[in-house]
């Protein structure tokens, strides 16, 4: 059973209020996950996070396959961190920390993502192959879209 870690840092030229009000927001969630996931938020979530609340979506990771994905919104912290958990889909673990903290000149965002691939072996040789690439290149697109928002740091 391997599970898996990703962590990744940008700092954005914003305050931690503007910070905070974007990445609360689950509407902003399609403006940061790249196009071809054709990812679609399926409820009605409410304007800003608290803790418990549901967000479900279709995305298609891989191979343009549409499945559904059920998240939880398991701890806030205003200002500082949220934590979403899947509830349900491709995942047998997703544990998700997005933290901020201010800085001179303003916000630097770590996002660090624990993960457990379900299918034993057959998971464990797809995230060597193409998983953990495709992680990587969602989070690389979602700092090129946050540098067009916000600007570059």
């Amino acid at each position: 059973m391997s599970y898996y870690s990703l962590k990744t840092e940008q700092k954005l030229p914003i305050s931690m209020h503007e910070a905070w009000d974007f990445f609360s927001s689950p509407k902003n969630l399609s403006k940061i996950t790249p196009k071809h996931m054709g990812f679609t938020i399926t409820n009605k979530p409410s304007e800003t996070m608290f803790e418990g609340q549901i967000i479900t979506y279709k995305v298609s990771p891989l191979f343009g396959i549409k499945i559904n994905w059920m998240t939880e919104i398991t701890t806030v912290k205003n200002h500082e961190y949220f934590i979403d958990e899947q509830r349900f889909g491709p995942y047998s673990l997703w544990h998700h920390r997005h933290h901020f903290s201010e800085i001179e000149g303003g916000v630097k965002m770590t996002d660090e993502v624990n993960y457990k691939l379900p299918f034993g072996i057959i998971g464990s040789i797809a995230h060597r192959i193409f998983i953990k690439n495709k992680l990587k290149s969602i989070f690389e697109y979602r700092e090129k879209v946050l540098i067009d928002i916000f600007g570059q740091f």
